[in-house]
């Protein structure tokens, strides 16, 4: 449970975290998109360059980063399995064959490209949460959600439940860790014998795991309404965003990684001459 990364803030005063949110909310977004579409290692490797270009500008510990992705480790080990052995190819071209199963070079490369989709759809939005803190997050969907209010939309209740849950993932980390240790100090064993008996040996973590989190959510909700949460529809905020240099330089950053990645992969072939490659060691 100590992996989980996502939904932490790390705060470091950088350039990175005086963007304004609702660009970097955006930019995210955009991210998550063009990575569907991206299907060569020549754009994933754009990619990764614009990860770790973002966390050293960020000031942000690649470590940290990294601790996000063991999250999903389990999840981009069976995907691979899966399209390593899985992968439609003719029987004459598999490397390897047998009933139903088979290993082809189309195959690995294709598990590989999978794998790195995955990876840096989980490392992007980590990064986001690490340089925005969870009020930022809220005034900005708020923000960019504000046309919704036309249609008599609860924007900004959707907002803060979106800023609270996120929020509340590493707290509930940190919460199933001390009742692990607790039941594990009174002789519980959690981490041996067969699959459903540690399935079973589960059961005394998430009960006390659901009522200490409905006792958060009640002591928040009465938080809430002792400071006058929906007196009235109007709200004020401390800090009004606005939009100032270090956004046009991001945006245009962003725009000139876009652009480079499609031209790549326009261009220049490369997952052929890996595929060729490969063939040839073979």
């Amino acid at each position: 449970m100590r992996n989980i990364a996502f939904g932490q803030y790390y705060p470091s005063g950088s350039w990175v975290h005086k963007l304004d949110p609702r660009l970097k909310i955006l930019l995210m977004l955009f991210f998550v998109v063009l990575i569907f579409f991206v299907n060569t290692f020549v754009g994933y490797a754009f990619y990764f360059c614009l990860i770790v270009v973002s966390t050293i500008l960020a000031k942000v510990p690649f470590r940290s980063l990294l601790r996000s992705v063991k999250g999903v480790l389990f999840l981009v080990i069976f995907i691979t399995i899966i399209n390593v052995f899985f992968y439609a190819v003719p029987e004459e071209q598999a490397l390897w064959h047998w009933w139903i199963l088979s290993v082809s070079v189309e195959g690995l490369l294709h598990a590989a490209k999978m794998a790195l989709r995955i990876i840096l759809l989980v490392m992007g939005p980590a990064l986001l949460t690490f340089s925005t803190t969870p009020m930022e997050l809220t005034d900005a969907l708020e923000s960019l959600l504000s046309p919704l209010k036309l249609i008599k939309f609860p924007v900004r209740d959707l907002a803060v439940i979106m800023s609270i849950a996120l929020r509340m993932i590493p707290t509930l980390m940190e919460e199933t860790d001390r009742i692990m240790l607790a039941q594990k100090a009174r002789g519980a064993d959690l981490d041996t014998g067969r699959l459903f008996n540690r399935v079973k040996a589960l059961v005394p973590v998430l009960i006390p795991l659901f009522v200490s989190a409905f006792r958060r959510a009640e002591e928040l909700a009465l938080a809430l309404d002792s400071r006058c949460y929906n007196a009235t529809p109007n709200r004020t905020r401390y800090r009004v965003l606005r939009p100032t240099w270090r956004d046009l330089v991001a945006l245009l950053l962003f725009g000139a990684f876009a652009a480079g990645t499609i031209l790549s992969i326009v261009t220049f072939d490369f997952d052929a001459m890996i595929y060729e490659g490969i063939k040839g060691l073979l």
